[in-house]
Parts: structure tokens; C-alpha cells; sequence
């Protein structure tokens, strides 16, 4: 028997970016308020267990590859919106200040076998889901890491309309943002190693041990959340 989990790591910016612009006309020597946290909110986990004809999956399945029964399908998403305070210095330059960030964080699983599936099928479907919760248990931690590098930025920007420029800029780290937490998050590497432990579910490794093994032995270089002009 054998089994896999997919990982898919969505990017929303919820359509347009939605913009808080302070659009505030302030001489040079005026102080800045001081710039508050970003702002983080973790959703909590959704999970489905979901049953399919194998001959006939249906449309929203993501496909199994040759030999596998079952999957656990983890997908992590993440919104940003990004505002803050433009100053205009003339006719075509500003500088903005980036002085709110919200981000939204998601996590949704779906484990996907035939209605007849062993439950070591299941059991070890169940493990690809204790790794995805456990990366999503300091997902927030990581998103307000990236996002504090970005908070309190001040950044010129010019055109003949500067409103227009701003809006541009932010949702310029807006994308910044949700890249950068997609890339670090990365879960990929402790799935890999699981799927490695049990042979795909296919030996009896236990399920506990085999999870426990993969985290603390996954092979990850996690890197200070950077970004242009830093």
C-alpha cells in the first residue's frame, strides 16, 4: 500500500490590496508617531476528512501519483495588507511611511482515501497533518518577523500621481510579505523525511515516532527574513 501527502502553499492579496493612506501634508521637522506592531491574525486550523471512487475522483481532488491510495492535502495561505503615511515633498516626490500591516494567516487540510482504505492508510495520512499543524503552530511568530522588517520603512516614491504610487508600493510589500512567509515556512523537507521514515506508509514505523523523528531531524537553514533595501 502506499500513501503521500501534497503540500500547496497559496498566496492571496485578497484581491486589491486593500490601502490605508494617510495622505498628510507635514513639515520636515515634524516627529513620526511611534509605529505600532503588525498586526497577525492566525485562523484556526480547518480540516476535512474526504472520501472518492478511485476510478472516478472528483474535480477539486488533487491527483494521486501511480501506486497511492490516499493523501493529506495541506494548504497554507496567507492575506497582507499594508497602509501608512505619505509625505509629500513636491510636485512628484512623497515619502511614504509604512505604519500598518495585517496579515491573515490560514492553514486547511483535507485527507483524501477511498471509503475502503486500511486505517494504516489513515494513521499515516494523520501524520502528514501533525506536521502541517505543527509548522502552523509558529506561523505566526514567522509572519510577524517578516513583516516587522518592513514596519516603520520609509521609502521616496515619484510620479504625477503620488496616491497612485503609494497604493503601488504597498501592495508591492504586501506580495513581499506573503512571498517571503511561503518561503520560509517551507514544510516541505520534515514531509519528505516522514514519507522517508515510513516508506510511504507502507512499513510500521509508529506514526508518533516516525513525526517526532522528521521534525527534530529535518534538514532546514532558516534565514533572517530580508528584503530589498535593508
Amino acid at each position: 500500500m502506499s500513501s503521500r501527502r501534497s503540500i500547496l502553499l497559496w498566496v492571496t492579496l485578497g484581491g486589491l490590496i486593500f490601502v490605508w493612506l494617510g495622505w498628510w501634508y507635514r513639515s520636515s521637522h515634524q516627529q513620526a508617531k511611534e509605529t505600532p506592531p503588525a498586526t497577525i491574525d492566525r485562523q484556526p486550523v480547518t480540516f476535512a476528512n474526504r472520501t472518492f471512487d478511485p476510478p472516478s475522483p472528483p474535480a477539486d481532488m488533487p491527483p494521486l501519483a501511480a501506486g497511492e491510495q490516499a493523501e493529506c492535502d495541506s494548504n497554507f495561505l496567507s492575506n497582507a495588507s499594508v497602509g501608512g503615511q505619505t509625505q509629500q515633498t513636491d510636485a512628484t516626490h512623497a515619502l511614504v511611511t509604512i505604519t500598518q500591516i495585517n496579515v491573515t494567516l490560514q492553514l486547511n487540510i483535507t485527507i483524501w482515501a477511498p471509503a475502503n482504505v486500511t486505517p494504516h492508510v489513515i494513521e499515516h495520512e494523520q501524520g502528514h497533518r501533525q506536521i502541517a499543524e505543527y509548522y502552523y503552530q509558529t506561523a505566526g511568530e514567522l509572519a510577524q518577523r517578516i513583516a516587522s522588517t518592513y514596519m516603520g520603512e520609509r521609502v521616496e516614491v515619484e510620479g504625477t500621481d503620488l496616491a497612485a504610487e503609494s497604493t503601488k508600493l504597498f501592495q508591492q510589500v504586501a506580495t513581499e510579505i506573503t512571498d517571503e512567509y511561503s518561503k520560509e515556512l517551507n514544510p516541505g523537507p520534515t514531509q519528505l523525511l516522514y514519507d522517508g521514515i515510513t516508506d510511504h506508509g507502507r512499513n510500521e514505523v509508529i506514526v508518533k515516532d516516525a513525526v517526532a523523528s522528521a521534525v527534530k531531524n529535518a534538514v532546514e537553514s532558516p534565514q533572517p527574513a530580508t528584503h530589498p533595501g535593508n
